[in-house]
């Protein structure tokens, strides 16, 4: 598939308009990429799950939780700080996907995944190649000039920045502080601290719920673009089959509900993929901007990539360099995430190729109503395609010395990343 063609299934799958999660557009355009992958001789799946497609709203209200917990605590500390805990704790195990607490208050839809398991089961690993095709809604908050002051406050911080990473840490802050008050400790130098993490609470409550009433974004770029790369990858990789992969293809809905998507698909394989014999690669918005690769990422904290992985990304990275590329994909450590963070928190080793706008962490019109088929860059996407097939054969080289070391029944687990 070249460039041109991957250009024009950008602009079909944009044409299933509104594919928010739990839509009849996303469905729709599920059963779509199902067909198209099995034009291509690919079995596919559409495997159905139930999200939350209101997540905006459920975080919205952790924030007015701990906004209600910091208020309260003026006249009895003890219940500010119990209501402050809560919201930071369920926060955590929200966006970490480890367990869901408030978000199961709230009603469910069924969203799809398009699953095309590999052809060669005998293959010593499997390689997942991953992209999300619903869309999020845009809002107030992913504006221009909110995205670039976050990003001068992630650097000025010296640590990525996104919105959710800012509400789990002010609900963080206020813990110690409520602590001290709850010890007796009081004074006006104490309050004036206390309300500059309960004003961003305060903040955060009212753009999350404008974001649950704002409109989806045409999903050009993100990430119709990554689907597009993910299915060219496939052909490429059909003409000359990996030796010692076994290819996998899974686009995912839902990656707007916090990655729901992809967490059902983890849940539903693990008994498929074993992480000591599974890559994945993930595509997200790479239609325009500056190539990256993602070393970390995270919603709360962040999490390592696997170290091989990013190792192989930065040796592909300086031999581009040396080979007479203008410019070479960067590491990037990411205040947000997106499909691979449910991969790596499963333990499978693998990373994330994305591509930003220049001087920023986050993609080119990204959550913007200007994400359209026009803006999309043809050089970009060669780039993103170049670059991610070479990074599928190097692991190919990866998995096959592994299997060699090891011998055909005790195949060796993989160096784990600490997280």
């Amino acid at each position: 598939m070249d460039v041109e063609a991957r250009i024009g299934l950008i602009r079909d799958l944009c044409s299933f308009e509104g594919r928010l999660a739990g839509t009849d557009a996303e469905r729709r355009a599920a059963n779509w990429l199902a067909r198209r992958l099995r034009s291509i001789g690919r079995r596919a799946d559409v495997e159905t799950t139930y999200v939350h497609p209101q997540v905006a709203l459920v975080h919205a209200a952790h924030c007015a939780i701990g906004f209600a917990g910091s208020l309260a605590a003026i006249a009895s500390p003890p219940v500010g700080f119990g209501l402050v805990l809560v919201a930071a704790v369920t926060t955590y195990l929200d966006v970490n996907g480890r367990l869901y607490l408030l978000r199961r208050l709230f009603y469910r839809r069924a969203s799809q995944n398009v699953v095309s398991p590999g052809s060669r089961p005998e293959a010593p690993a499997r390689l997942i190649l991953s992209a999300h095709y619903d869309v999020p809604r845009s809002g107030w908050l992913f504006g221009p000039a909110r995205v670039r002051a976050g990003d001068r406050l992630g650097r000025l911080l010296g640590v990525p920045l996104g919105p959710y990473r800012l509400i789990f840490w002010s609900l963080a802050v206020l813990l110690p502080i409520l602590g001290a008050r709850l010890a007796g400790v009081g004074g006006a130098g104490l309050s004036l601290v206390q309300l500059i993490p309960t004003l961003i609470l305060l903040v955060a409550a009212f753009a999350l719920a404008e974001i649950q009433l704002s409109g989806p974004v045409p999903g050009a770029n993100g990430n119709a673009s990554g689907v597009a790369t993910a299915l060219a990858l496939v052909e490429s990789l059909a003409d000359a089959p990996p030796r010692a992969l076994d290819v996998w293809v899974v686009l995912t809905g839902a990656e707007g509900c916090l990655m729901e998507g992809m967490r059902a698909f983890v849940r539903g394989h693990r008994g498929d993929l074993e992480p000591a014999t599974t890559f994945f690669v993930n595509l997200d918005s790479v239609g325009a901007g500056e190539l990256r690769y993602v070393k970390s990422e995270g919603l709360a904290v962040g999490f390592e990539m696997d170290r091989r992985v990013v190792e192989l990304c930065g040796a592909i990275a300086a031999a581009a360099v040396e080979d007479g590329a203008p410019t070479a994909p960067e590491p990037l450590a990411w205040g947000i995430a997106g499909d691979g963070l449910p991969l790596r928190l499963a333990r499978y080793p693998g990373t994330t190729i994305t591509a930003t706008a220049p001087g920023a962490s986050v993609a080119v019109d990204y959550r913007r109503p200007a994400d359209v088929p026009d803006s999309i860059d043809a050089a970009a996407l060669a780039r993103a395609h170049a670059f991610a097939l070479e990074l599928i054969r190097q692991l190919d080289r990866e998995a096959g010395r592994r299997a060699e070391r090891a011998g055909p029944t005790t195949p060796e687990r993989p160096e784990a990343a600490v997280i």
